[in-house]
């Protein structure tokens, strides 16, 4: 029996795995600044203790973002990519367009139903969410209505999940990349408007339910543009749609290891009145290196690793994987540098304004500088996830998951209990650092992948050129004063003195690493030149038939 042909050529991606990290990165950067003006409106005007609004709409903002990771994004990084990759390069375009339309409608009928058992269960799920607000009844009210609203995002993102896995599988980044935009846009233009904190929460969360709309729509469009035809149709649960659920459930709880982690940490800090805020405004700061650099490598990585050892090429392999994690690391190192070194510089001249006090500040920061040290861990779970899941090996990473988040819990509780509302976070950034050493020792273990002498020296450079970044940085703060008394009466639309003496200082931390990192032989040159260089396209032929 011959295989069967692909109905036309399949072209491989042209951009190689840094040039591709890079392309998701800069568009991840404009939705990072535009979340960090939500965040900067939002705080204002919902604060963080001294109001119940900003604790119930992070709860409602978290709750389904959780689910997203866990049945969109996290599931399908890990089966739907690989599986949809294969069909493409071996069966052609029509044969990988029923396989992403069956796939598409099982997801979104999965998630429609979850939404609705959500929302008629909220009044009771909110009691195990946030145990802490059943004593404060607006705030408990508050959060169930607003969760209720922002539920149908899940589906919403379910769909955008699969359609960018699709538009990934291609080597188109670019749409998926620019999605979250729509999301910032969309709460950004709904708590402009003067109001209450109530009614600003009220809003941001519609912003949130018609952004999902928009993001949908978004990408369905990105797809059709390119020739896949998916279309709207019944689920169906064929041999291929079983086989995506029995990958996709562990790789969903080993993909969404960092963020349940950071959800049950919401869980114990809802004892804290204010708490879920602090650590949803620290989480946007590590969300910056985590999407900027996380999520970018991990989504141009599968792919790629994915046909490498699919050819059985264990050099190349070998050499994505270490250029992976020394590209990760020379970006995610430095901010993590920054959050250790500044993180009370960092939420004061930023965040304290409105109804966002220096006591938050000062709180906030306490979970910041845990964050940071667990930055990097953040990020290299999500680059050695797909190292797993490109040998389809999705269950050892829920193992490892399922340990970290038990440690998470345990330590959580202990450190509440001995040192406060910081323990929590601590808990978190040590529990993700136990995912990762897991996940390095058993990909040793196996002979999968083990760090080259040359990754393990950069790796060293690396780290010596960001702890001098963070020494400058650490030593910078102190003169605060002295630098805003420099800019005497300038000001920018919509920032003051001390905002425009911070921007100023992580931008010269920023001009300061390249220099520090050449020097250090951690990049060079060279290595920068190559990885950037763009890869001619090649039309692939073909399989030959088999017997």
């Amino acid at each position: 029996m011959s295989a069967k042909q692909p109905s036309r050529p399949v072209k491989t991606p042209k951009g190689g795995l840094i040039r591709s990290s890079m392309v998701f990165s800069s568009l991840t950067l404009v939705s990072r600044f535009m979340g960090l003006a939500r965040d900067l409106f939002i705080t204002a005007r919902l604060g963080a203790s001294a109001t119940p609004a900003a604790d119930a709409f992070n709860t409602a903002q978290s709750f389904p973002n959780l689910f997203r990771r866990i049945f969109a994004e996290g599931a399908f990084t890990a089966a739907f990519v690989p599986a949809y990759s294969k069909v493409l390069a071996q069966e052609g375009q029509e044969a990988a367009d029923r396989l992403a339309t069956d796939a598409l409608a099982t997801l979104a009928a999965a998630t429609l139903v979850l939404t609705v058992a959500f929302q008629l269960a909220m009044p009771w799920l909110m009691m195990v969410i946030n145990p802490g607000f059943i004593d404060q009844p607006e705030k408990f009210k508050l959060a169930v209505v607003l969760t209720q609203i922002s539920m149908p995002y899940l589906p919403c993102m379910a769909i955008v999940a699969l359609l960018s896995g699709v538009l990934n599988a291609g080597g188109r980044f670019a749409l998926s990349a620019a999605a979250p935009t729509l999301l910032n846009a969309g709460i950004l233009i709904a708590v402009i408007p003067p109001n209450s904190a109530i009614d600003s929460a009220y809003a941001a969360t519609w912003g949130v339910f018609g952004a999902g709309i928009a993001q949908a729509g978004l990408l369905w469009w990105g797809v059709w543009r390119v020739g896949a035809k998916i279309r709207p149709t019944l689920p169906r649960l064929t041999p291929e749609i079983r086989a995506l659920i029995a990958t996709a459930i562990p790789g969903a709880i080993a993909a969404s290891v960092t963020q349940i982690n950071i959800f049950i940490s919401g869980i114990i800090a809802s004892q804290v009145n204010g708490a879920r805020t602090w650590l949803s405004v620290a989480d946007r700061f590590y969300q910056l290196p985590l999407g900027l650099v996380g999520v970018a490598i991990g989504v141009a990585l599968l792919p790629t690793l994915s046909r490498a050892i699919s050819l059985d090429d264990k050099a190349e392999a070998q050499r994505t994987t270490d250029q992976a994690i020394v590209f990760a690391m020379a970006l995610t190192l430095p901010a993590a540098a920054a959050l250790l070194a500044i993180p009370h510089y960092l939420i004061d001249g930023l965040f304290q304004r409105g109804e966002f006090t220096a006591f938050d500040a000062q709180e906030t920061a306490k979970a910041l500088f845990h964050y940071g040290w667990g930055t990097p861990a953040f990020v290299l779970a999500r680059v050695l996830s797909p190292v797993f899941f490109a040998r389809a090996d999705t269950k050892a990473p829920m193992r490892f998951a399922i340990i970290s988040m038990t440690v998470n819990i345990v330590l959580g509780i202990l450190l509440f209990q001995i040192i406060g509302f910081e323990g929590i976070a601590a808990a978190t950034a040590f529990a993700s650092w136990l995912n990762v050493a897991q996940m390095v020792w058993t990909l040793r273990k196996r002979g999968d992948w083990t760090p080259s002498p040359v990754a393990a020296g950069k790796l060293v450079r690396i780290l010596l050129a960001s702890t001098a970044m963070g020494l400058a940085l650490f030593a910078a703060q102190f003169h605060r004063a002295e630098l805003e008394g420099l800019l005497g009466g300038f000001r920018l639309p919509g920032l003051g003195a001390k905002e425009i003496v911070v921007l100023l200082l992580c931008l010269a931390g920023a001009a300061l690493y390249p220099p520090l990192l050449l020097a250090s032989g951690g990049v060079t040159i060279p290595e920068v030149k190559a990885a950037l260089r763009r890869r001619p396209g090649v039309t692939a032929p073909p399989p030959a038939d088999v017997l």
